[in-house]
């Protein structure tokens, strides 16, 4: 039945497809990467990732957020110190941020240069 309407499924469908949607807890955040709820927190203190949170005050995760922590889990795994493992996650964002605004720029000159 279409009623003009947006159903309730497509906006369900709809958080689960937005990356920054923050729908973990806590505790099935720290499971999907691995890591102790602990080193959550401590992601967190470092500013690396700010949850946000549930009218009740738990944390709550996006996915986004959980793909830096789990670089971050990675680097620390692998010996870096946390601080130094955060610099440089933010420094990779950074850099792929750039990269996808210099390939829209080159994308729009071409079109530009065509026309």
């Amino acid at each position: 039945m279409i009623t003009g309407q947006p159903n309730t499924d497509d906006k369900f469908q709809d958080k689960l497809d937005d990356d920054d949607y923050p729908a973990y807890s806590m505790g099935r955040a720290a499971a999907i990467i691995g890591a102790t709820q602990s080193f959550l927190r401590a992601l967190d203190e470092a500013e690396l990732i700010t949850p946000q949170r549930s009218a009740g005050g738990h944390r709550r995760y996006s996915r986004y957020q959980l793909r830096l922590a789990a670089r971050a889990r990675e680097l620390v795994d692998s010996g870096t110190a946390l601080d130094a493992a955060c610099r440089i996650i933010i420094l990779e964002d950074q850099l792929a941020e750039a990269q996808r605004i210099n390939a829209e720029l080159v994308k729009e000159r071409r079109s530009e240069a065509s026309r």
